[in-house]
């Protein structure tokens, strides 16, 4: 399978999004795009990028609890999956985000760097490391 993957890393305040290469190898950071307090997720800024980018498939992060139950930001996260697909008219698959955040968090420090002041590029990391892991896990099942 071959075209762009869009992968979304969405919160209450901001959602990361990363995107793929042609062939689904590697992930890169997109951008980062902030929802208002109060206001609903900006799902034409959304189908915008997709289109610009060419994107054939979107992966929504699935943010599971820590012992991989799902509460009510996993139905929200559903839901989202949903409207995107009707909305786009492009498969859509829910990834496990459990920990992508944290894990962006510490390859930044691991990295010399820090968060503070830049967290809409750690939301695009995240995005980007939930990608990754779904495309890694997808070549490794031969699919």
């Amino acid at each position: 399978m071959t075209g762009r993957i869009l992968a979304v890393d969405w919160g209450e305040r901001r959602i990361g999004l990363a995107l793929s290469d042609e062939h689904q190898v590697l992930a890169q950071p997109l951008t980062t795009l902030t929802r208002r307090t109060g206001k609903r997720f900006p799902m034409q800024r959304l189908l915008t990028l997709i289109q610009q980018h060419g994107a054939t498939g979107v992966v929504v992060g699935l943010p599971l609890a820590a012992d991989g139950s799902e509460s009510e930001p996993a139905h929200q996260a559903r839901e989202l999956a949903g409207h995107i697909a009707r909305r786009a008219g492009l498969p859509v698959a829910l990834w496990d985000e459990r920990f992508t955040t944290a894990r962006a968090l510490q390859a930044v420090r691991e990295m010399g760097g820090s968060a503070r002041g830049r967290k809409a590029d750690l939301d695009a990391l995240a995005a980007t490391l939930l990608l990754q892991h779904y495309l890694d896990a997808r070549r490794g099942s031969g699919t």
